[in-house]
């Protein structure tokens, strides 16, 4: 298995494809360890000290380290724990959790508009960055949303929440009036 690895926005961040789906469909994003505990490989990430933040998208993994880590000593050990899980045959994840977002047939119109954005526009380009956004909740014209995997934490996360995700929001929608992070 030949795993590549891709810097991210974040320097605290490291982006891992393995060349294989990981997720497949979803995400999975496990701030700590004790949120890893229905994912085998998650949990085998979280072994290598100064891992910090596991984050599984359809096909690659980010992984966040603690400040006081150097990638050059960190990255082997990831490298050789994401190749044992998948020589281990374990699944990724053992059972899947529910959907983050509730039923899109109980959203207004606005909604709906503001999560095919979301999708199409904005999904894709965090997911290259090895990370994802989440939809929370639109309320009085404001849209709050979270950021995860290497967009969270990320210093520039900031700016694509406010010039680049709400500027396009409200040049598509004019209900919305800001975007504030969860």
């Amino acid at each position: 298995m030949f795993i590549q690895t891709e810097d991210t926005p974040n320097p605290a961040t490291l982006k891992f494809i393995p060349g294989t789906d990981v997720m497949g469909q979803g995400t999975a994003d496990f701030p700590d360890s004790d949120a890893a505990r229905r994912s085998p490989l998650a949990r085998r990430l979280f072994q290598v000290d100064g891992v910090e933040a596991v984050f599984l998208g359809s096909d690659f993994v980010t992984v966040t380290k603690s400040d006081q880590q150097e990638w050059f000593t960190l990255k082997p050990s990831i490298l050789a724990g994401i190749m044992e899980h998948y020589a281990s045959g374990l699944p990724v994840v053992e059972a899947q959790a529910d959907a983050t977002d509730a039923s899109d047939d109980d959203d207004d119109d606005v909604v709906k508009q503001i999560k095919h954005l979301l999708d199409t526009r904005v999904r894709p380009a965090v997911a290259m960055d090895g990370g994802d956004i989440v939809f929370h909740d639109f309320e009085d014209g404001i849209v709050t949303l979270s950021m995860q995997g290497a967009c969270s934490g990320c210093p520039s996360s900031t700016a694509t929440l406010k010039m680049g995700i709400e500027n396009m929001l409200r040049h598509y929608i004019p209900e919305v009036k800001e975007v504030r992070p969860a």
